[in-house]
This record gives C-alpha cells, structure tokens and sequence, in this order.
C-alpha cells in the first residue's frame, strides 16, 4: 500500500511520527501515531490538495484552535466536546470528572503516556493506533473509489473526514465536514485539470 503513497501523503505520516514524538514543541508527545497526528501534519502542509482544500475551507487559518480541541479531547480521554455535551444531558460533567482523575492522579492522566517506550536508549518505532491504521487503509479504498492510481494527502484528509472518530469531530466543530471536503476537492481538481 505504501508504495501508491506519494511524497506528500508520505511526509503527512512521517510529520505524524515527529507529532507523536514530540511532547514538548507543539506535538501530542503520545508515543503513537493516531488521527490527531495525522490532522497536525495534514494541517502543516502547503501546496497540496489537501492543503488547498483545507485552506479553502478556512480550517489552515484555525489551526491554532484545531490544536487546542484536540489537546482538550486528549486530555478527556479521547472524549469529543459534541460526546461531552451527550453526556451532560445525562447529568454526567466530563470536565468534573477529569478533574477529579487529574487530582488522584496528575495532570493529563488521561491523555495517555505522555514518554515514548525506548529500547536501549533509541526510540521505538511508533506505533499506529486501530484508528490511524483504519484512516490508512480508508484512503486506499477512497483512491481506489475514486480511480486514483495514487494515494494522496488528499485521500488522507477524505479517510479522516469520513467516518466518525477523534479528527471527523474537531474538523466538524470547526465547519469542515467529509462532504465539504468532497466539494473542494472537486473544485480543486476542476481548477487543476
């Protein structure tokens, strides 16, 4: 499958990686790569489809709160604002009960582990959450759907869009939704050929 990514969908996974890694410059610093990742590195590319579409749908320019819902969704445990609101109707405060989980138990508790697993001093290669590793082989079948010969970023950010989970949630909250994202695409594709 790998061998169809072209250089950009390849740099999105590779930016994924250094998200993952990174716990103190801006990345999630998890230890594995999952849709959040994947949406951080999407989002740092430039002169892409995907890119292109993500600038048109006005998610490039709110990056800076992109970053900050899917810190707040790690921090409740993987627990979307649009679920959290679900939950209050049942009278359950997500936010009261991280607290109290953040009290007996530290800061970011829920977030996961916040130190890569290393292997004599070396970094273990990071590993794809069940999502990131469903959102890869959606873009196959997203390419192939769509008569691609390549899988693309632009088949990254469809595969991120199109069913529910962590990075579906924040880029609806934020006005992009896998039917936008069709219709941009098809505009840019348009535009390009």
């Amino acid at each position: 499958m790998f061998e169809r990514f072209t250089t950009s969908a390849r740099e999105v996974v590779r930016g994924a990686v250094k998200y993952a890694d990174d716990d103190g410059g801006g990345g999630t610093g998890g230890g594995t790569v999952g849709e959040a990742e994947l949406l951080l590195a999407l989002l740092d590319r430039t002169g892409t489809p995907a890119a292109d579409v993500l600038t048109a749908l006005g998610a490039a320019g709110r990056r800076a709160a992109i970053e900050r819902d899917l810190a707040a969704v790690r921090r409740r445990g993987g627990i979307s604002a649009e679920d959290a609101k679900a939950l209050a109707g049942f009278g359950i405060d997500v936010e009261e009960v991280v607290a109290r989980v953040e009290g007996v138990h530290g800061a970011g508790a829920l977030a996961g582990p916040a130190v890569p697993p290393r292997r004599r001093g070396r970094p273990l290669r990071r590993p794809f959450t069940r999502e990131a590793k469903s959102v890869l082989e959606r873009s196959l079948r997203m390419s192939v759907g769509r008569g691609d010969k390549h899988i693309g970023d632009e088949h990254l950010l469809l595969a991120l869009t199109a069913r529910p989970g962590l990075a579906a949630h924040v880029l609806a909250d934020h006005g992009v939704t896998y039917i936008q994202v069709e219709q941009a695409l098809a505009t840019h594709r348009a535009k390009a050929g």
